[in-house]
């Protein structure tokens, strides 16, 4: 059985860790490079984003993989380096892991292309472009695969279908969503009970929501995805909303901000809780804090 899936049937609220992106970025990767050729590159730097995460007392940390499709590395020029890059990226957070403890989730973001009708990538590409990703990333010793930030139903499924028929580690499904006159959905128009629903069916262990959104508002997007699906729920809040100060990209959410909201965000049905953009091993501590200081007010 998967420790993380016994965990969470145990009844433990786990801690994620925070922003890849951001911390990669703050240790010099330039705007437009790609982050997942640093596995190889600056492995050093990586790893200590890992063990920063670890320190500060994350139960599952993801992996500098989110990019790390043939589709998206093609930009670069890289797309014969998807084995290398995935499978060092999560040998990168294994090795941190088996120092200061943790469970491995590889991060899988979305590929950029559209599947027909609206593009030209037929399902059976995507799902081989998915596959070949997924089965580097196990390679690595992945604990699990975390689906992250997708839009599409359809291109999430597929993705979902790929870890299920090609592992035997959980399958996590996280969509991003955005509040309009209809309410909170995807770029692409799925709302959260038909994504609460079709990833049940596509066959995901874990599902939930990231990026988009400060932890508040997701306080509302778990709580209405709780209705549809008895599922463990993950939560990666933004450290609020993105504001440019000064030409530069600034979160103003503190890490007391963030930790303010997480008793709402468990009673809302939250089992996972971690960060996206803008959150640093300082938030996870702090709501790290919160999640333990709740464990002893309820022992």
């Amino acid at each position: 059985m998967s420790l993380l899936l016994d965990r969470l049937r145990k009844g433990e609220i786990l801690v994620s860790d925070g922003a890849m992106g951001t911390m990669l970025q703050d240790k010099g990767l330039k705007a437009g490079g790609c982050p997942e050729e640093w596995n190889i590159t600056h492995p050093r730097e990586v790893k200590a984003i890992a063990e920063d995460y670890l320190k500060a007392g994350s139960d599952m940390i993801l992996t500098n993989t989110f990019g790390g499709s043939r589709f998206k590395l093609a930009k670069f020029g890289l797309e014969a380096k998807v084995a290398e890059f995935n499978k060092a990226g999560v040998e990168l957070a294994k090795e941190a892991a088996v120092q200061y403890g943790g469970i491995v989730a590889a991060s899988l973001g979305p590929t950029g292309e559209f599947m027909q009708p609206l593009g030209t990538v037929t399902e059976d590409e995507m799902y081989d472009v998915f596959r070949e990703q997924v089965l580097a990333q196990i390679h690595g010793g992945a604990d699990a695969i975390c689906i992250e930030t997708m839009t599409s139903l359809k291109e999430i499924s597929v993705a979902v279908k790929a870890v299920k028929e090609n592992t035997s580690v959980p399958a996590i499904g996280t969509m991003t969503f955005d509040k309009g006159i209809q309410g909170y959905k995807t770029m692409m128009g799925v709302s959260i009970k038909e994504a609460a629903l079709g990833l049940e069916k596509a066959g995901a262990d874990i599902i939930g929501t990231n990026c988009g959104n400060g932890i508040g508002p997701m306080v509302d997007i778990v709580r209405e995805m709780r209705k549809y699906s008895s599922k463990p729920i993950l939560v990666h809040a933004n450290a609020g909303v993105p504001e440019l100060i000064h030409g530069k990209t600034c979160f103003r959410d503190t890490p007391e901000d963030m930790a303010k909201k997480v008793p709402e965000l468990i009673d809302a049905g939250a089992n996972i809780i971690g960060g996206c953009c803008g959150t640093t091993p300082e938030h996870i501590r702090a709501i790290k804090d919160e999640i333990s200081k709740i464990k002893k007010e309820t022992m």
